[in-house]
């Protein structure tokens, strides 16, 4: 792949990106269902799930506005959306085409091992889901052992009053590191666009539900899915001695039982959240996707 064929490809990913958005928005599309708008489902799920946190607080005392209030919801917008208009969308672009021709070079025309449609449309579904969860599941561990890595991950881990908004509060590295992460075994098993949204579309919902004011555990079904009280321990400034975190699971706890890095101590609403001198960390939008680059200063 040339100069030419790159640039090529970034400048066509800038042009069929912004005009996605721009039908996102407008509703301007015609061949697409109203129900796989991307743009109306993260504005709809996240007024629902304010809407649980305004009807049944968990932690009555914090504000209907809560700290960093707005400045999560331009994360939520920012992370999935703009950034893939400002570098993401081209950059996977170049990736992928970068990828495939190195397949051809060892005579391979795509990595599907498994011939996922196949199966039931719902057995897709959950074998997707399933797969998805556990290499995020592990990246997720990742981010909080690799120091370089946890660098980029505090920027999630400084929300100091968690409320649905702070589901998408991390910095735009975590995406590259996760996607990377979890494209070969996807492509293996071939996940099409459509199926994927819809795995997406359930776990930006559960996820937006474990970030919430609201106190869920969802009885049995704890041992299988996340949420938000055994989430609110994995945001915990005080971690078990020797740990590097705890609660790891994105949409399903049942990695963190089966793995034991599951962690309720107690049922506490006003667990303190944070990293240790979290009072010195950035405050600001520029100043947090600035502060992973540099090294920090040292106390003398």
């Amino acid at each position: 792949m040339d100069l030419n064929s790159i640039l090529h490809t970034i400048q066509e990913s800038y042009i069929g990106y912004w005009n996605y958005l721009k039908n996102e928005i407008l509703f301007s599309y015609q061949y697409k269902p109203w129900y796989e708008n991307y743009f109306y489902g993260l504005v709809f799920l996240s007024l629902f799930t304010w809407s649980l946190e305004i009807l049944f607080p968990w932690r009555k005392n914090q504000a209907l506005f809560r700290k960093d209030f707005w400045l999560d919801l331009f994360y939520v917008f920012f992370n999935f959306f703009l950034f893939s208009l400002v570098l993401y969308n081209a950059l996977s672009n170049v990736g992928v085409a970068l990828w495939n021709q190195i397949l051809q070079a060892f005579g391979l025309t795509n990595m599907v091992a498994i011939q996922l449609y196949e199966f039931p449309k719902w057995v897709q579904y959950v074998i997707i889901f399933i797969i998805a969860d556990f290499i995020q599941w592990n990246v997720h561990r990742m981010l909080h052992r690799v120091p370089w890595m946890w660098k980029f991950h505090k920027v999630h881990h400084s929300v100091e009053e968690m409320g649905f908004a702070a589901h998408l509060r991390f910095h735009w590295m975590e995406t590259i590191i996760y996607k990377t992460c979890q494209y070969i075994p996807l492509a293996m098993i071939g996940v099409s666009i459509e199926d994927f949204f819809i795995v997406h579309m359930i776990a930006l919902s559960i996820g937006h539900l474990n970030h919430a004011n609201l106190n869920l555990t969802y009885g049995p079904f704890k041992y299988l899915l996340n949420n938000p009280v055994m989430h609110l321990w994995h945001h915990a400034k005080q971690l078990p001695a020797g740990s590097y975190g705890v609660n790891y699971g994105i949409s399903l706890s049942l990695w963190d039982y089966l793995f034991k890095t599951n962690y309720i101590p107690k049922r506490n609403a006003d667990v303190v959240l944070g990293f240790d001198e979290i009072e010195k960390y950035p405050t600001t939008f520029w100043e947090q996707m600035k502060h992973p680059f540099f090294k920090e200063k040292q106390n003398s």
